[in-house]
């Protein structure tokens, strides 16, 4: 057979082991500009009273056949009670066949706390649309010897293209000192996503994630902004058979930070170095207004090499703002309470 049919067929069994495997969420290395999408408790936990993100990732790009995922968010700090409200979409592509997934959902948090420490409780639903392009599918009566693909099949397609359901989740986070810990759940309900008719229930996702903020400038009378950080970090995810983690550190120095991390594979795809780059640009410090920029790429470590993927690549925007009016003698007093988690990176 010739190189195109041999891709071809490639392209094939991996889409068959996509549609017959249990349904798993992509995760993204700059987890930390991404917040709602790796925990509701975040939403609103920020010093400003409007915040926008995107991030887009492109996984393993010399591989045939898309793998992108994109996430975009909308949050509000509600100053009364430390928490807010937010929205959150997120959308991934894989394969030559297009199989996308699309979510649109709605989140909540709450916080309590005090001097030595905050907790905060999140809430998210959704729905989501998944579907594939069958014109985009080869089966093995396309595939001629002499001719390569033809256009022509007899295999039936499956009942449905497209699949829209109900999904929900949950989270919690907790400052307490120098330290970040938060754990999530996602795909409470359990969904059915399935294209043929029968049930195709997706996995319950669980994450957890912890990080250390250490201050290398403690005896020196200066701003936060102004001190230089180290902060590693942990997180770990699980659905159904796969997990992963990722451990790493980051360098923060005046708007700046550099990071270093280990992901792992096995189930997940391959073992990964991530080098990250973020720059925070503040417009208006003391109005708690800054647009920020963020880059990383993934180098496979273990097990597909880098010459078969060229890595993965994610690019960030992040940006708040206080709005006008906010600091007006007729609105509620500003959550008070010990560090919050947006100081951490």
């Amino acid at each position: 057979m010739n190189k195109l049919t041999v891709r071809w067929l490639i392209l094939l069994m991996l889409l068959t082991k996509g549609l017959t495997s249990f349904g798993q969420d992509h995760l993204y290395s700059e987890f930390f500009n991404s917040p709602l999408y790796l925990n509701p408790a975040l939403t609103g936990q920020f010093p400003a009273d409007l915040r926008m993100t995107l991030i887009y990732r492109n996984q393993w790009t010399a591989v045939p056949g898309p793998l992108s995922y994109a996430s975009a968010s909308i949050d509000y700090n509600i100053p009364k009670f430390g928490g807010g409200i937010g929205l959150l979409f997120t959308r991934g592509s894989e394969g030559t066949a297009y199989l996308d997934k699309t979510n649109i959902a709605a989140l909540y948090s709450y916080s309590v706390g005090s001097e030595d420490f905050v907790l905060s409780f999140g809430l998210q639903v959704g729905m989501t649309d998944r579907s594939i392009d069958y014109g985009k599918l080869v089966f093995d009566d396309q595939i001629d010897p002499t001719l390569g693909i033809i256009s022509n099949t007899s295999a039936a397609t499956l009942p449905f293209n497209n699949k829209f359901f109900f999904d929900s989740g949950a989270g919690t986070n907790l400052v307490i000192g120098d330290f970040n810990i938060g754990a999530a759940l996602q795909h409470i309900n359990q969904p059915n996503e399935s294209f043929t008719g029968l049930p195709a229930k997706l996995p319950m996702r669980f994450d957890t994630h912890i990080s250390y903020r250490l201050d290398l400038n403690p005896f020196d009378n200066m701003d936060d902004e102004d001190k230089s950080y180290f902060i590693p970090s942990v997180v770990y995810y699980k659905q159904a058979d796969f997990d992963s983690y990722s451990v790493g550190v980051q360098y923060k120095h005046n708007g700046v930070n550099v990071g270093l991390s280990y992901r792992s594979g096995e189930q997940t795809g391959p073992s990964a170095v991530v080098l990250s780059f973020i720059f925070d640009l503040f417009i208006n410090r003391d109005g708690g207004e800054k647009l920020r920029f963020g880059v990383s790429h993934d180098a496979a470590a273990q097990g597909l090499t880098y010459g078969n993927t060229a890595g993965s690549t994610e690019g960030s925007l992040g940006y708040e703002t206080t709005l006008p009016n906010s600091g007006s003698g007729d609105e509620a007093p500003r959550f008070e309470g010990a560090k919050r988690c947006y100081q951490f990176y």
